[in-house]
């Protein structure tokens, strides 16, 4: 059986006023419309190898790490290349790793959780519909560019991002570049200078950055062809 390997790691690196988040900026724009790409093959995601690692910076520069699972999700490949694809991300799937203390542990993955990050009752999942791919252009490496509309809190943005694609005997492999976007784009509010007054944030201000990898991995779903 044919496989298909999307290799990266998708971390949220969230920003304090005391760290920057390293990666090529990739601004929101409005969604864009999925291209109809016809006799595309589709792999179903492997739910248990596809995983969604995150790290990020609390207001002391305290670095903090994790992981997010996917709920479900697919690619689409044409004449071996990659052309579409999708992935629905559970969000309430989302642990930390590093802070041993249980009781640390469980507060600090209920405010990423509450409605000061990610809203999680209220929106349950996140995902991401790849809308084009594309040769890259730029200097730094990558043969390709991703274009995408990212769905957060029920906010749909399309963004742009470059990764290494290749193939090999049946198999494809990526890997993003770490890009960054901003949470605010999102409606992803805590201490954020958009949605309040810096002189009052003052230290406490979170900067909106949020970098991003992703890690995916599928297989062909029964020689099934479709539509995008």
């Amino acid at each position: 059986m044919k496989k298909v390997v999307l290799f990266g790691a998708v971390a949220l690196l969230f920003a304090s006023c005391g760290g920057n988040v390293e990666g090529d900026r990739a601004e929101a724009n409005d969604a864009q419309d999925v291209q109809e790409v016809s006799e595309a093959v589709v792999y179903k995601a492997n739910t248990k190898q596809s995983t969604i690692a995150w790290e990020g910076a609390d207001v002391a520069g305290k670095v903090h790490d994790g992981a997010i699972s996917l709920n479900e999700g697919m690619l689409k490949v044409k004449d071996g290349a990659l052309v579409g694809g999708q992935f629905v991300i559970d969000m309430s799937s989302l642990v930390n790793h590093d802070v041993e203390n249980e009781e640390y542990n469980a507060k600090l993955v209920g405010h990423l959780k509450s409605p000061d990050f990610f809203s999680v009752d209220s929106f349950p999942t996140a995902s991401f519909e790849i809308t084009s791919v594309e040769d890259y252009t730029g200097t730094e490496g990558f043969t390709h560019t991703i274009t995408g509309n990212l769905t957060m809190k029920d906010i749909t943005k399309s963004i742009s991002f470059p990764a290494n694609v290749s193939m090999d005997n049946g198999t494809i492999s990526a890997t993003t570049g770490s890009f960054v976007i901003d949470r605010s784009d999102w409606n992803v509010r805590f201490r954020s200078v958009t949605f309040f007054d810096a002189a009052e944030l003052k230290d406490k201000a979170i900067k909106n950055d949020i970098g991003l990898k992703i890690k995916l991995a599928a297989q062909e779903a029964n020689n099934t062809t479709a539509s995008l």
